[in-house]
């Protein structure tokens, strides 16, 4: 009951601020925290696609908000509308939790919770293995658990590798164990995935739900989820209400975005004045009687963010280095190259990930195509398609990373068929397209070059990049959006957040566009750091190209981003490959400060495209420098629409045009020249 004490002594500490939560909410606040947290955890949620963009931009546009307001709006929404991806994503995040057990005597006896925190390791509390001695003697059972028709599923045992990896801390009750991997060889985390953890702030604030898996009392896995909600955050621990029981210890607790907050450790027990512990009944509690007599009136977990920054203080050598490294560039433990270098050389390479996803086997825990297969990365058509020597490539943009490709493939080939069948010609199946899909990369990319900016009170600032070359060239891309769209050269200044001008161009774009500027933000946003970086372009044409005809003839479609990636690919295309067609819709590529950079060395048609042709909407604001005929050399066909407002840059509205499909369907269904 060491850690009980502790906790409840914390409670009594925390009492004053709690009480005062407490009121703010009866006033009608629901989250009563902090207005910095409240910035930070909305800027989180947009910047972690934790909230839809429509969705924060119908909570926030009708009336005029101030910003602790808006913000409050903004996890309102987080917190009630839910995407249809929370359950699936708890189930897989439910796969990394394991029930540790012992054995004693030829008894088996659970004796706690751990997930997966890496490939390998294994986090749970320091009062289950207080040292490695009892790692040693202890074995992990992965989907312990029932299955849909609520019948034990078949678990699967690992043991443990204290001596290889073990680290454990008393004051803060967690300890991080390898765990030994399955007769494959393979680590565990590319099986049943993985937590990454995060040591920056803004996953989660007073009064947002937790959701805890784990296994009570040495159960079959369980789930406590939605009715929970946070109640005090202290230096290193937080406290929240929900229902677990003593089992418990070593779960992961989440937030609604299934992002691991903290290490469920302890419940805090009822006390006296004297600090003793009370039982339901009022009486003390008297050792022998049992966990279940206690008056339990909150838990408490470690965070996760004191975990990080306790192991990132410890003298560790290489080897260990190696292993805290795979937790990932967000956990703040990749020390160097050193630490890189130990894990190429002394372990097999973890698979992939992303961050801002809580399980990870390579791609983040909503993209369900993938956990099939850890390399897959983007969709060929098959080998009959158009006659099996005509191609036809479809070139998504950014803010994909947690869509399905498959689905993403049915979505664009749904919206080319509706303007097919209007344009009278035969439409296409889904299986006939090559999908590269690079949303992944390049947010992981985009995620690990910048460093932590600690907190940012403005969302629209939060989507932008951070500093240097990518934020002058971000700033400069908005500001000539907004001049091409009307912006007067002289408007009211802000003196807030980003720069005067920057804001006034955004809000200028949203407003002749109907759009949200959070949204403008942040695809500008990704295509400057695409531009300036040159890891982050090797990244996505490298990944692209994995996923494209060797041979044949290409009809390449691209939107968005994905207009001014089609134009470098075009400069690495295997030559055997003739461009009969290039599509571009809701383009950037009209703007100086775009095609400038492009590897082609824009504005003059590429000479290997035989054909091209550009589809823009008036009211799309990265199609703001269309029509490309003003500014680009060369032979160019291209079309405005009319898209519906709200849906502008919408890819499924432009392919939806008859004589965008026309332009398209004709090369596809005409016979190849001899």
């Amino acid at each position: 009951m060491g850690h009980a004490k502790a906790a409840a002594e914390r409670y009594r500490w925390s009492g004053s601020e709690r009480d005062e939560a407490w009121r703010r909410q009866e006033r009608g606040e629901a989250f009563p925290d902090s207005p910095e947290m409240l910035a930070a955890r909305a800027a989180r949620l947009i910047q972690r696609n934790g909230v839809p963009v429509e969705a924060a931009m119908e909570a926030t546009r009708a009336d005029s908000l101030d910003r602790p307001r808006m913000y409050e709006r903004i996890l309102g929404v987080a917190k009630d509308l839910q995407a249809w991806s929370f359950l699936p994503r708890g189930m897989r995040a439910a796969r990394t939790v394991a029930r540790i057990s012992v054995s004693e005597n030829g008894r088996e006896i659970p004796i706690g919770t751990g997930f997966l925190v890496s490939p390998r390791l294994l986090l749970t509390n320091h009062h289950v293995f207080p040292g490695a001695t009892a790692a040693r003697s202890a074995f992990v059972e992965f989907d312990a658990q029932v299955t849909i028709d609520n019948i034990p599923d078949v678990s699967r045992r690992f043991t443990l590798a204290p001596d290889t990896f073990f680290i454990a801390d008393p004051d803060l009750d967690f300890a991080l164990v390898l765990v030994s991997p399955g007769a494959d060889g393979r680590p565990l985390g590319e099986t049943f995935g993985w937590n990454r953890l995060s040591v920056q702030t803004g996953k989660l604030v007073i009064g947002e739900p937790v959701n805890i898996i784990g296994h009570p009392s040495g159960r079959l896995k369980e789930i406590s989820i939605r009715e929970n909600r946070l109640e005090a955050r202290l230096d290193d621990f937080i406290q929240y209400q929900t229902d677990t029981e003593p089992g418990s210890s070593g779960s992961p607790v989440f937030n609604d975005q299934w992002e691991v907050t903290a290490l469920h450790h302890s419940g805090v027990p009822r006390t006296d004045d004297q600090g003793r512990i009370l039982r339901r009944d009022g009486q003390i509690w008297q050792e022998g009687d049992g966990d279940d007599a206690v008056d339990w009136i909150s838990n408490e977990g470690v965070r996760v963010s004191a975990i990080l920054k306790q192991l990132a203080a410890l003298p560790l050598d290489t080897a260990r280095l190696a292993f805290l490294a795979e937790m990932g560039p967000e956990a703040g433990l990749q020390n160097g190259a050193a630490a890189r270098t130990a894990v190429a050389g002394s372990v097999p390479p973890p698979a992939p990930s992303v961050d801002g996803s809580p399980v990870e086997t390579g791609v983040r825990a909503d993209d369900a195509y993938v956990r099939t297969t850890a390399t897959r990365i983007g969709l060929p058509s098959r080998p009959t398609a158009f006659g099996g020597s005509k191609h036809l490539v479809f070139l998504h943009g950014r803010g994909q990373e947690g869509r399905d490709p498959e689905q993403l493939r049915r979505y664009w080939t749904a919206g080319l068929n509706g303007g097919l069948t209007r344009a009278g010609l035969t439409t296409i199946t889904p299986a006939d397209v090559w999908f590269p899909f690079y949303g992944l990369q390049l947010a992981q990319a985009l995620r690990t070059r910048e460093a932590p900016r600690g907190v940012v009170d403005d969302p629209v600032e939060a989507a932008a990049p951070g500093s240097g070359a990518t934020r002058r060239l971000y700033e400069q891309m908005i500001i000539e959006a907004a001049t091409r769209a009307g912006m007067p050269a002289e408007r009211p200044a802000r003196a807030e957040g980003l720069g005067d001008a920057v804001h006034q161009g955004l809000s200028w774009l949203a407003n002749t566009t109907n759009l949200d500027r959070l949204l403008i933000a942040a695809i500008f946003g990704d295509v400057a750091a695409y531009l300036d970086d040159q890891r982050i372009r090797e990244t996505v044409l490298d990944c692209v190209l994995q996923t494209m005809p060797r041979t044949g003839r290409l009809v390449l479609v691209s939107h968005s981003l994905g207009t001014v990636v089609a134009m470098d690919l075009l400069t690495r295309l295997d030559p055997r490959v003739e461009v009969e067609l290039l599509v571009t819709a809701g383009s950037p590529l009209g703007m100086d400060s775009v095609h400038k950079r492009l590897l082609t060395g824009g504005p003059q048609r590429p000479g290997r495209v035989a054909r091209w042709f550009n589809a823009w909407c008036p009211i799309d604001p990265v199609a703001i420098g269309c029509p490309l005929g003003d500014h680009w050399q060369g032979e160019l066909a291209e079309t405005p629409v009319t898209n519906p407002a709200g849906r502008a840059h919408d890819i499924e509205e432009y392919l939806a045009h008859p004589e965008v499909a026309h332009v398209i369907g004709i090369p596809l269904t005409s016979p190849s020249p001899a």
